[in-house]
Parts: C-alpha cells; sequence; structure tokens
C-alpha cells in the first residue's frame, strides 16, 4: 500500500503564477483576480507560468513501485537509501495484492483470482519474504555493507521518497 502526503507548496502558488503571466502588462500585475487568467492559460496551454511554483510531496511505497515513480523526469526525487540506512527502519515488508493478468491490456489487472489461489501464494511470499529479511540481517551481523546485503530483498521493500516538480510537471 502506498501512502502520500503533502509536504510543501510554493507559498500563494496561483497568486505567484498570475503576478509572473502578467509580466507584460506591469500596470495589472497585482490583480488580485487570477482565477480566470489561470483558466485562460490551461485552455490555451500557456504552461509555461504553471512552472514557477512548485509542491514536494513525500511518497511512501515499495522498490517496485518507487522504480516507476522515479521515471519522471521533470521532478528531482530524494529517495530512502538502502546503501546507508537498515531497510527495516522503513517497517515490514508487506504482502502484496495479488490480481489476475488482464489478458487484452498488459497495463491493466483484475481482483477475480479464487480465493484458493490467493492463499497459496501469499503463504509461499511470506515464507520467501522471512527468508530474505533472514538472510539480509544475517548478512549485516557478519559486517557485510548495508549497500551489498540489500540487493537480497524483494522488489516489495518499503520506502520513501521526496518527489518535488512544478505545478506544470503535476498537471501533465
Amino acid at each position: 500500500m502506498s501512502l502520500v502526503q503533502f509536504i510543501t507548496a510554493t507559498p500563494d502558488a496561483e497568486k505567484n503564477m498570475a503576478y509572473i503571466a502578467r509580466v507584460s502588462n506591469p500596470k495589472n500585475q497585482d490583480n488580485e483576480d487570477y482565477t480566470k487568467l489561470l483558466r485562460y492559460c490551461i485552455k490555451h496551454e500557456h504552461w509555461s507560468v504553471f512552472e514557477q511554483a512548485y509542491m514536494t510531496l513525500q511518497i511512501e511505497t515499495n522498490r517496485g513501485i518507487a522504480a516507476q515513480v522515479l521515471r519522471h523526469r521533470s521532478f528531482t526525487f530524494q529517495e530512502f537509501s538502502q546503501r546507508y540506512s537498515d531497510s527495516t527502519q522503513l517497517g515490514a515488508i508487506p504482502i502484496p495484492e495479488l490480481r489476475r493478468q488482464d489478458t487484452k491490456n498488459r497495463q491493466n489487472s483484475t481482483a477475480d483470482l479464487d480465493e484458493n489461489t490467493i492463499n497459496e501464494f501469499k503463504e509461499k511470499i511470506q515464507a520467501h519474504f522471512k527468508q530474505s529479511k533472514e538472510l539480509y540481517e544475517e548478512m549485516l551481523q557478519k559486517s557485510i555493507a548495508k549497500e551489498c546485503a540489500r540487493f537480497v530483498l524483494p522488489l516489495a521493500t518499503p520506502t520513501r521518497i521526496y518527489m518535488t516538480g512544478s505545478c506544470r510537471s503535476w498537471i501533465h
């Protein structure tokens, strides 16, 4: 399960973007009515004004999802480091929800697996995760570097990411 938390944003972001959008009309730059202007910018795809304000979110997820999030190249990221910190600091490795692969859409899955199949594989996954965690902890106890030991952990291992981007990036 992933959790997203708001961290910070440019103060008075909309007002700031409108002020900057009116750069060519200095007499009207302090106009407090910016709702129509920003709607106009969106409608006519004047996206540069939305690059003037930023927002940062904290994302609690797993390494598998984090890899997908980190592909968004117009953002900046800071991620929890398994190289320097013990991975167990972010909690236990949760058993993922098991779903059936859609046969027509590779990007879709459906929650219609039978309960016996789900239970069978949840038990196997739980045993696998337990063994991975025990191996990881044993490696750390034997002074193997965290940066080496982390490779035995599953993609379901929790991580934390800070994701910062302009309003334009978030819109798109």
